[in-house]
């Protein structure tokens, strides 16, 4: 490709839209372009890298034993309705009508579609294990979409979903998908890390997130210093210890506590550490009212009491809402004396001795409560946010954290939708029997983003070679009259790569080379090929490595097999 045909408007400035570094060097490197919020355009140089993550995917897929397909786009409400997400997605289902006024969807999944299809044409035994995927758009009505492809209304996406006889079949399909995307997020060149996560509104038995590891995720991860412990914020847990307390318990009383509505004015005022209180915490979850106990120096973590309250959704409870049912003010509230209202205890506070708790009353408080005598615990779970520093659950050592950027994520269903859809089959005694599904998700866009958030500089993009939009660009510094040379030299160099399969661009454009030398940094290519009159009268050409910013001056006659050795690249790759 020559850059005087190559269709990618750089820019200097960075769009005020831009608030990340990928979605800033997307817009700047002339591979992205806004249409609508959270809508884009994918130019030629960012489709290129879109089409490699692509093919990538579908060589792991089809290795895998996965077949392609592709499924429609526009989903009719009655397969929502029968699954039970129709309501339940809540408002990032973007629904519409036609023209007769039947209620349809656009697909941000496809959990429905392809159900209904495999419970239609699946029968037996023996047409499984049943592995499908695709490659395609997708939408989801976000409140606010942000930072470029991360968050945005239309998304590409590789969906595969697996039919399995049993559970035993179901293990197997997982531990292939969990090994392909492994594969998939190592060839294209990201540090990242396997998580343990939550299901969200697919659904299902268990799931794993992979997460590119990068102080701009959006996503907490909590891992171990030690063994391969890792699961996101939202699911993560910590050692809990067992050891009894051999505090003798004191009377319990009440003190008066002016003012003291935080565990921060609490500890400060009775001068006891925060880990000695219990914080509990008022909820509407639906339309119930219940109350989340834990120990006052954690913090609740609403993903965990939201799965454990199996509500649609989970708000503060207001101050008029508390006032009614505890009579008391918010700041004040405790356990003690609770009575017909759900009370999830975290499994930390049975734990506790002598601690000190809300009373239940404006400006008073409660010294030396002890969980099971002054109050009952009917409903224990893990409700609170891990945090660094804390001790793994599995051997013990140091939990660290970091923030990441979701990728990909695979997923146990189970028989959630295969119940819900009748998507059956007859056993080898001829009797009925409920698939067991899994599904597999890789965001495509997201994955090229994240590579950008971890591979960039103050120049611009550093592209893992494996989905650089291209591998080489050649620049002549000049491409005066009086120096034909230079371009001659270029071009030959040029032709040479293109011969070779190599993925290589001709900076031919009447610009200035400081020009020339910004664009080729900024969009990334790994290698740059710079044709100048010094270098090539001693018969060389510069050879710099983005990466590294390694130079090396290599002889004329040498340059096509230089370029090969540094790209190590299979002789096919190319478009």
């Amino acid at each position: 490709m020559r850059a005087s045909q190559m269709f990618a408007p750089t820019l200097r400035e960075i769009p005020a839209e831009a608030e990340i570094v990928s979605h800033q060097l997307l817009m700047r490197s002339g591979m992205l372009r806004k249409v609508a919020s959270g809508v884009y355009t994918y130019m030629p140089l960012a489709w290129r890298t879109m089409k490699k993550i692509m093919d990538i995917i579908r060589e792991e897929m089809d290795k895998a034993g996965c077949q392609e397909l592709m499924l429609p786009v526009v989903h009719p409400a009655e397969l929502w309705q029968q699954s039970g997400r129709w309501q339940v997605y809540g408002d990032e289902l973007w629904r519409l009508h036609d023209r007769h006024g039947r209620d349809f969807c656009l697909g941000p999944t496809h959990e429905e579609v392809i159900t209904d299809l495999v419970a239609r044409e699946i029968k037996s035994y023996k047409q499984l294990p049943l592995r499908l995927y695709q490659i395609q758009n997708k939408y989801r009505d976000e409140r606010r979409p942000r930072f470029g492809l991360m968050r945005g209304r239309e998304f590409i996406m590789k969906d595969m979903y697996s039919f399995d006889r049993d559970q035993e079949g179901l293990e197997e399909s997982y531990r292939l998908m969990y090994q392909a995307y492994t594969n998939i997020f190592t060839r294209c060149g990201l540090d990242f890390r396997p998580v343990v996560a939550d299901n969200g509104a697919i659904g299902g038995d268990a799931s794993h997130e992979f997460m590119v590891l990068a102080e701009s995720g959006e996503a907490g991860i909590i891992y171990c210093s030690s063994c391969s412990y890792a699961a996101s914020s939202e699911v993560a847990e910590a050692y809990l210890d067992r050891t009894p307390c051999n505090e003798i318990p004191g009377e319990m009383k009440e003190v008066e506590t002016p003012h003291c509505k935080t565990i921060e004015d609490l500890t400060r005022f009775l001068n006891v550490s925060p880990e000695k209180t219990i914080k509990t915490l008022c909820y509407q979850a639906d339309d119930q009212f219940v109350l989340a106990v834990i120990r006052g120096d954690r913090t609740v973590n609403e993903i965990k009491l939201k799965n454990r309250l199996g509500c649609l959704e989970l708000t503060m409870a207001s101050d008029e809402v508390i006032k009614k049912y505890l009579d008391s003010p918010a700041g004040y509230v405790g356990p003690v004396g609770v009575k017909n209202i759900r009370m999830i205890v975290d499994r930390e506070v049975p734990f506790l001795a002598n601690a000190v708790c809300g009373a239940n009353k404006e400006h008073y408080h409660l010294i030396n409560v002890n969980p099971d005598r002054d109050f009952s615990i009917e409903e224990t779970a893990d409700i609170r946010l891990v945090e660094e520093g804390e001790i793994c659950p599995e051997c013990r050592a140091k939990l660290l954290s970091a923030r990441g950027i979701e990728v990909g994520q695979i997923f146990k269903l189970g028989t959630k939708y295969s119940e819900s859809m009748g998507a059956k089959y007859l056993d080898e005694n001829g009797k009925e029997q409920l698939m067991v599904m899994g599904c597999y998700g890789i965001g495509v866009g997201r994955t090229m983003a994240a590579a950008i958030e971890q591979n960039y500089d103050a120049d611009g993009i550093i592209w893992p070679m494996a989905i650089a939009p291209y591998h080489v660009v050649v620049v002549p510094v000049s491409d005066r009259d009086r120096e034909p040379e230079q371009m001659q030299a270029a071009t030959k160099i040029y032709q040479d790569l293109l011969a070779q399969k190599v993925e290589v661009v001709l900076d031919d454009r009447k610009e200035r080379p400081g020009v020339k030398f910004k664009d080729a940094d900024l969009i990334g290519y790994p290698l740059r090929i710079t044709v100048g009159s010094k270098t090539l009268a001693e018969g060389k050409v510069e050879v710099k490595m983005r990466a590294t910013g390694d130079v090396h001056y290599v002889e004329l006659d040498r340059v096509v097999a230089f370029v090969k050795e540094k790209l190590n690249l299979p002789e096919e790759r190319g478009f």
